[in-house]
Parts: C-alpha cells; sequence; structure tokens
C-alpha cells in the first residue's frame, strides 16, 4: 500500500469489521484515521497514476465505511461514504476488478434516495446502474428497492413491513425501518382525520405495530390520549377541519385488509 502504517490500520479495521459483532468503536476510530491516511496519498479522490492495489484498497475502506455508517446509524457519514465511492465505481471501473460489495451499497442508496422521497432521482439512478435491464430483477440487491419503490406508489404499506424480514443485508433493515417511520406518520395523519378515537388493537394493526409497547410511545410522540381501561385512542384535534368521506373509506378499507390478512396467516 502506500504506507506501511495504512496498511496495518487497513488490517485492523478488517479484523474489527469482520468481528461478530463488529467493534463499531474501533471501526469508526480506524476509518476516521484511514480517511486522514487515504487523502494524505491521494487516494480519496484519486488523479493521475495510482497504484492498482492501492485503489482496491481504498476502495474496500470506503465500503466498510458505508456498512459501518449503518451499523452505527450515522446517515450523513453514509451519504458521504457512498459519494466518495462513485468516483470509484464509475471513473474506475474498467480498470479495478468488480467488487464484490457494489451492489450491496448501491442498494442501499436506493433505499436512501425513497427516505428521502426522492423518486426521481431513484429512478435515475437505477437507469444508470451498470446493470442490464434483465438482471435488475434477479439482482437481489437491486430487486429490493424496486419492490419498495413500487409498493411504496401502490400504497401497499403492508408488503413494505413484510419486506424487512426478506432484505437481502442486515443493512437494509435500517432503511426499511426509516421508510416505515414515515409511512406510520402518514397513516397516524388519516386516523387524525378521520376519527376522534379508535380501539388500541385496530390502530396498532392500521401502524403495524406488532406489540401494544411500540404504538404507545408512538402515541405519546404524537400527543394522543390513551385510555388502557377501555382498550381506545383519542387523536389530538389540531383544528376542526371536516372529515373527508374518502379517507374514512380508505382507512376502513385497510383495517379490513389487514384483519384478512391476519386470518390467513
Amino acid at each position: 500500500m502506500a504506507s506501511q502504517k495504512l496498511a496495518t490500520l487497513y488490517n485492523e479495521l478488517q479484523r474489527a469489521f469482520d468481528a461478530r459483532p463488529s467493534d463499531l468503536k474501533k471501526c469508526g476510530t480506524l476509518l476516521a484515521q484511514l480517511k486522514v491516511g487515504l487523502i494524505e496519498a491521494g487516494l480519496l479522490i484519486p488523479q493521475g497514476e495510482t497504484n492498482f492495489h492501492d485503489l482496491v484498497v481504498a476502495r474496500d475502506i470506503l465500503e466498510i465505511g458505508v456498512f459501518w455508517s449503518i451499523r452505527a446509524k450515522d446517515v450523513p457519514s453514509f451519504d458521504r461514504y457512498f459519494s466518495q465511492l462513485h468516483t470509484f465505481y464509475t471513473d474506475f471501473r474498467s480498470s479495478l476488478p468488480p467488487s464484490k460489495r457494489e451492489f450491496a451499497v448501491r442498494g442501499l442508496n436506493l433505499i436512501r434516495l425513497l427516505t428521502q422521497n426522492r423518486i426521481a432521482d431513484f429512478h435515475t439512478t437505477l437507469e444508470s446502474l451498470p446493470l442490464p435491464a434483465d438482471e435488475i430483477n434477479t439482482n437481489p440487491y437491486i430487486r429490493h428497492p424496486v419492490n419498495l419503490e413500487r409498493w411504496l406508489m401502490e400504497g401497499s404499506y403492508s408488503k413494505v413491513w413484510n419486506a424487512r424480514e426478506e432484505a437481502p443485508a442486515e443493512e437494509y433493515k435500517f432503511f426499511v425501518d426509516s421508510l416505515m417511520g414515515t409511512i406510520r406518520n402518514e397513516i397516524a395523519s388519516c386516523e387524525e382525520s378521520a376519527y376522534d378515537s379508535l380501539p388500541l388493537k385496530d390502530a396498532a394493526t392500521l401502524l403495524f405495530f406488532p406489540s401494544q409497547s411500540g404504538l404507545l410511545v408512538f402515541a405519546q410522540q404524537r400527543g394522543w390520549q390513551v385510555d388502557l381501561t377501555a382498550g381506545m385512542i383519542t387523536f389530538a384535534k389540531k383544528n376542526d377541519e371536516q372529515v373527508e368521506i374518502p379517507t374514512q373509506k380508505l382507512i376502513a378499507a385497510n383495517l379490513a385488509y389487514a384483519r384478512e390478512l391476519e386470518q390467513i396467516v
């Protein structure tokens, strides 16, 4: 590598990352040191003649940074690492061997775009992937976000919820959980507009909470009143707007559908 010190730090990073569970604190410290080393060696943003092996190692360090960011729940860090990797995936694509992590990283970025509701960017990024169109549905890392986007557009939120257990990598669940948080808030806003109150069980079903404890925390965040004895939630009304009947019908239909699913299971 560019220096023996960088090589030593890189080996330490691999060991810390591959440990079960990963040593996240140590990984964070090593990644910070390695990024400084990559900058000094001209490898973070490669220009001109650069050693082939050094480029592969630099790419691997940044890929580990992507996964570490998710495990550490540091989304801004994920965005930075992905941005820095882009050069390696595009400008050096023809000169470097394929990375086994590339499409896992690209798939994570696609879901990240969904969490930001950047649908146009999602489709632009999808179309620019170095992947034949007929392989999009066979690559598990890309198929997963493609399915999520379709289900979101359809309003098939139960499928988004179930997709968490079908994630091709553990890190994908982090962004699916983020999506579910957005979905829950949208459903909650509809409930507040359509109803004065709902049974706890129905609210939990609509909001995809497998346990009452999660619902109670969410209710507190929304300012809802919970009557555990009566088993009811009373919604906080923000205004006196007239309730729209289509919203009531939509919630009723979703609730009926959720109950049908429970019976099937």
